[in-house]
Parts: structure tokens; sequence; C-alpha cells
């Protein structure tokens, strides 16, 4: 086992779902099979309009004959491992070359960094997930979502790690990755609920908005961005227990189950459709969105 990293394209013309599979050709099959049951980041070159670098951590699980895609292979993401990253991480940083694997003897980058899969050290693994999971200026939750102060609400210190394996377990806590996971979403909607398209900062400069999860993490949910939406607490309430819903495009769906039809109807937004992120790939992913119609929606 090893650590990697597997390089995926937004505009990729393989047959790739990051936080579920990875699609590769025989050439890279001995690579791949030595990070099945360890970690790999994810990497979008610098070519790609708008790239995140490096820019999510998952789990191999198995590697399969891919079985619709002759001479191809998927690389099987472990559920409940993909984990975007807080804060994409550049190629380059302010200290020169993140992965510094990368170098050769004269310190120029060499040929590795164009293979699609790659294996790197403990050392660049760890420099780059603790840049990634840098959540040390978080977006503030709700006040509800804290609680009352116990007293014990100091600043927040950077996170240290000795080992590898500190960072996986860390990364491994629900707390964790539901703050990440909030940061992630709530940055890609611009704190503005999709439903209603408000936009509320109460006194405190937190934001009134809650991240949630399209499919939930119980029913084998990701923590990808594409699986999640900003709404407020009460368009919150509704989603999760199936009283309004999303199409494909967007469209938001209102459950014949709602006792107010008229009220809910003033209660979106005026264009009836979901507000979307800036970035397409962040937009919630039809395939998530289906999973939400059939198991949740209320018809």
């Amino acid at each position: 086992m090893g650590f990697g990293v597997f390089i995926h394209r937004s505009d990729s013309i393989y047959d790739d779902s990051p936080a579920e599979r990875y699609q590769f050709p025989s050439q890279y099959l001995r690579r791949v099979e030595a990070c099945v049951g360890d970690w790999i980041i994810y990497y979008e070159p610098s070519k790609v309009d708008d790239t995140r670098g490096y820019f999510a951590l998952a789990k191999v699980q198995q590697v399969i004959l891919d079985p619709v895609a002759p001479g191809m292979y998927l690389a099987l993401i472990e559920p409940g491992s993909y984990l975007d990253f807080a804060n994409p991480v550049p190629f380059n940083g302010m200290d020169g070359l993140v992965e510094r694997g990368l170098l050769n003897d004269q310190g120029r980058i060499s040929g590795r960094a164009q293979s699609a899969v790659r294996p790197i050290s403990p050392s660049d693994f760890n420099r780059i997930l603790d840049l990634g999971l840098d959540a040390r200026e978080p977006l503030l939750p709700r006040v509800d979502e804290i609680g009352i102060s116990s007293g014990f609400q100091d600043e927040e210190a950077p996170f240290q790690f000795e080992h590898s394996r500190d960072r996986i377990s860390y990364i491994g806590s629900r707390i964790v990755r539901d703050g990440i996971f909030r940061r992630i979403v709530l940055r890609a909607y611009d704190e503005r609920c999709a439903i209603t398209g408000l936009k509320l900062i109460n006194g405190g400069g937190r934001a009134e908005v809650a991240a949630a999860h399209i499919r939930p993490v119980e029913k084998n949910g990701p923590d990808i961005v594409n699986n999640g939406l900003a709404l407020s607490g009460t368009a919150h309430w509704m989603f999760d227990r199936g009283l309004i819903s999303l199409s494909d495009d967007l469209e938001i769906l209102i459950s014949r189950q709602v006792n107010d039809l008229e009220s809910v109807r003033g209660f979106v937004n005026k264009t009836r459709r979901a507000l979307p992120p800036r970035r397409q790939l962040e937009r919630p992913h039809p395939h998530f969105l289906q999973w939400h119609r059939e198991h949740c929606f209320k018809q």
C-alpha cells in the first residue's frame, strides 16, 4: 500500500466520478493497485481553466476491470472516504513546488509530473493534506449550531500532526468532515440559500444557512460539493422531509403533501429554480438529485 496522486480534470473524457470511481488505462494498473487500501489525492492540471490544483482526498477500495469499456479499469473509492479540501492547494505554493518528489536531481520538474497516476511520498502527502485541510479561518456557524459557549471557545490553533495516520484519523471525524463540508458548500453558494435566494448574516457575522447533503451521509452520500446545497433553516427542514426537491435542471419541486402551497410558492425565489454556484462543477449533480427525488421527495 502507498499514497498516490490521481490526475482528474473537470472536463475529463474518462468516466470518472471522483467520490465513487476513477477510470484509467492498463498502463497505470500497477501504480493504482499499489494504492489499494490507502489514500490518494486528486489533482487538476494547471492547464484547466480555473484549476483547483490538489483538490480532494479519497481512499481506494479496490480495482476492477471496467465492465463497459474494454481495456479500461476502475479504481473504486471507499464509500464515505472522499473529502473535498477546504482550501484547494496550488501546484506551486509560497515556498515553491508543493509535491517536491517531482523535482529531479537538478531541481527541475521531472517528467513524472505528466503521469496521470503516480506515487507520492508521505512527506509530500502530509504537506498537501495540511494545506488542504487548514480551516483556521472557517465560515462561522450559526449560533444555534454551536450552542451556548462553555467558556472554552478559545481561538482555534492550527492542528499539528506527527504522522500521516494522525491526519487520517483526524479526517475520519464526522465533526471535522461536517465543518469542512459546510465551508466548501457555503463558499460555492456565496452563503446564499439556494431555495429562497436570501443571504442573511446575523449580528455575529454568521451566515444563516446550513450545508445540506442532497444524498445524506447515512445513505452513503459523499462529502463532495456537488452533493450539497446551501439552505436556510426552513428550506433545509422541508428538503430533508421531502416536501421540496429539485429536478435535474434545478426546478424547485413542491410536494402535494404541503398543507400551505401558496405560502411555499411565495417562500421560494422568483425564478422557481435553485440558485446554482458559479462554477459548473460545483452545481448539484443529477445523480444525487435523482436519488433525492426517488427516496425522499413526497410526490
